[in-house]
């Protein structure tokens, strides 16, 4: 290849060209298949080149493709917001369109704070968050997350968010298990709040799945009962971070149901679009919208390209496709099939420490040791090894952080489209079984060569 001038994640790395995808797979120029066991960024939550959504994107784009949503709404964006409002439980009604999970983020943290601000309360400026989580990569969304190594080159520019430790029960801080831990982790708010002064806070963040700062952590059955609770004894809003657990992931609408709660806003992406569009969406509740409504009647946030009727065409065509295929109602069986032959590769491989997630949103922590859980060391850089060896294999699966400081640990993303078939599971576990063969082997040549 020609020298280029695009800046790729890596500098200098050779990436291959992809040339075309259909279903569950993505094709390279050199003629490779690679099955998409991560949907990209957890994002092809229907696979590709699905031929109803590339008629909606071309049947919008002959009428108008942008529109400045201060001069014109459409067609397009009204019809989305509506269908959003049916998906959502409880009345989370109103969709404000973004173009990424980081503005969506970072836009339910400025409706939290207009919120109180709409009702003449102008200290509750602060979001709390947990460590080891990912909110966006944007200033105001990064401050939101605990995810040490995107934080530490703009420490000196980011906000103190994150405040209390993760439902992390694989890595427990607290040496516990549940619910006998009395969920501690979650209890920990209530202390961060008592020390910041509730009359600061406007609202504490959470991934209900914990994904790339965790590699999948899911909480345990009532968890969120007690945040939610203790936000709504400090009047503190809680915003769910649905970007890559929303839209049918985990089998629901928001992840959020799985735990019986609803948060006053939540930040949907990645398959809102499922990968056709960039679009993303704060979704806020009819509590939250009320004293805008009878107050300035503008939320204070925008981007030039939020609502474009392309975008929105696309997903709603998006949504309407998952519904009329019943997909979130096929990710249980699945997903349990896939967890089952998890396991039994857990079984095989002493290097694997943790199978976790909900849904189709499944992680894999690696470890040195799994009796201790010592986890390899940095250097070693454990993750990457493993997604070279899946790509080798023609298996694309997603990177994740891991490790209760969130600097040491390795872990991946499993997350196939929604689509993916019971013998395309198959398929995904034998090339992945290849790729912990490979890694295997080459664990073993080091510790030979460390013995000579």
């Amino acid at each position: 290849m020609a020298h280029s001038f695009l800046i790729k994640p890596m500098l200098g790395e050779d990436y291959p060209v992809i040339s075309y995808g259909k279903g569950v797979f993505l094709y390279d120029e050199e003629g490779k298949k690679y099955l998409d066991a991560s949907s990209g960024a957890v994002t092809a939550n229907i696979g590709h080149g699905v031929a109803e959504i590339l008629k909606a994107m071309s049947d919008q784009a002959e009428k108008v493709s942008f529109v400045y949503r201060s001069q014109f709404t459409s067609a397009a964006a009204e019809q989305l917001a509506e269908k959003i409002a049916r998906l959502t439980p409880g009345d989370l009604n109103w969709s404000f369109f973004v173009n990424s999970g980081s503005e969506a983020t970072e836009t339910a943290m400025k409706m939290a704070i207009q919120y109180w601000q709409e009702q003449g309360i102008y200290t509750k400026t602060k979001i709390l968050s947990r460590w080891v989580s990912y909110h966006g990569i944007t200033l105001g969304a990064l401050s939101m997350s605990g995810h040490t190594s995107r934080r530490e080159r703009f420490v000196p520019l980011l906000e103190d968010f994150p405040a209390i430790h993760p439902p992390y029960c694989y890595r427990c801080p607290y040496q516990l298990q549940a619910p006998s831990c009395d969920y501690l982790c979650a209890r920990e708010l209530e202390t961060a709040i008592k020390r910041i002064g509730a009359d600061k806070i406007a609202a504490f963040i959470a991934e209900p799945v914990i994904g790339a700062a965790g590699g999948a952590i899911a909480p345990p059955k009532d968890y969120f009962k007690t945040i939610r609770k203790i936000c709504d004894d400090h009047q503190i809003l809680f915003i769910a971070d649905e970007v890559m657990t929303g839209t049918g992931r985990t089998g629901t609408m928001f992840a959020c149901e799985h735990w019986g709660v609803l948060p006053d806003i939540a930040a949907l992406g990645k398959g809102l679009g499922a990968g056709y569009t960039p679009i993303a969406a704060a979704v806020a509740s009819e509590k939250v919208m009320k004293p805008i409504l009878n107050g300035t009647k503008s939320v204070m946030s925008g981007h030039t390209f939020s609502a474009n009727p392309l975008s929105c065409a696309v997903s709603l065509a998006v949504l309407e496709y998952v519904q009329k295929n019943n997909l979130m109602k096929q990710v249980k069986s699945k997903s349990d099939n896939l967890m089952k032959s998890l396991e039994k590769l857990k079984n095989l491989f002493s290097f694997i420490g943790d199978i976790r997630g909900k849904g189709l949103l499944l992680g894999i922590e690696f470890v040195q040791n799994r009796k201790t859980k010592q986890p390899f060391s940095r250097t070693a850089s454990v993750t990457q090894k493993v997604i070279s060896l899946a790509r080798e294999q023609g298996l694309l699966v997603y990177p994740a952080g891991a490790g209760i400081d969130g600097v040491n640990g390795d872990a991946i993303i499993i997350a196939p489209p929604l689509t993916i078939s019971e013998k395309e599971i198959d398929e995904l576990i034998d090339l992945l079984n290849k790729t912990l063969e490979a890694f295997s082997n080459q664990l073993g040549d080091q510790e030979t060569a460390g013995e000579g």
